[in-house]
């Protein structure tokens, strides 16, 4: 069990560098990042094995990774400017 947290953990933080490397443009500050992944990896290992039960030590990963992969996809900007329309009066 604690090798699979560790797992988790290290993967959380891989995703989250491939996430700040590839578009550093458009997340905050790298902490940030880094800490999201993980939280996220460790929430995503939790839940699916809470969910599975012992012993699926791969789908615990699989769930982590998925869920690292969406809490750092809130921490996204837009990409381009936003434009400001006038609501009808």
């Amino acid at each position: 069990m604690i090798l699979e947290v560790l797992g988790s953990a290290v993967l959380g933080l891989i995703l989250s560098w491939a996430g700040a490397h590839r578009l550093a443009h458009r997340l905050p500050a790298r902490p940030l990042v880094y800490s999201t992944g993980v939280a996220g990896a460790l929430f995503g290992d939790f839940v699916t094995r809470t969910a599975l039960g012992p012993g699926t030590a791969l789908l615990s990963l699989l769930g982590a990774a998925v869920i690292s992969v969406a809490s750092l996809s809130l921490l996204l900007r837009p990409a381009g400017r936003l434009r400001r329309r006038s609501a009808p009066a």
